[in-house]
């Protein structure tokens, strides 16, 4: 495997091209690992205060149209 420091300066001798590909790929990888992460947060619970608190606050009319 690998090391961080290989992986580094491997990534530093891409071509424009390749490293905009690999920054794709990455953000892709962590846009779906944050939704994994929210999906376990939520079906554990763990954003049922914050939903209550929006809801009281949209209910006594603390909103407004976007």
């Amino acid at each position: 495997m690998l090391t961080l420091e290989q992986i580094e300066t491997a990534i530093l001798q891409l071509s424009p091209n390749d490293f905009n590909q690999l920054l794709e790929w990455f953000l892709d990888l962590d846009y779906q690992r944050w939704d994994e992460q929210l999906k376990s947060d939520i079906a554990a619970g763990k954003l049922d205060n914050l939903a209550q608190e929006a809801l009281t606050e949209f209910e006594a009319g603390h909103y407004r149209a976007i």
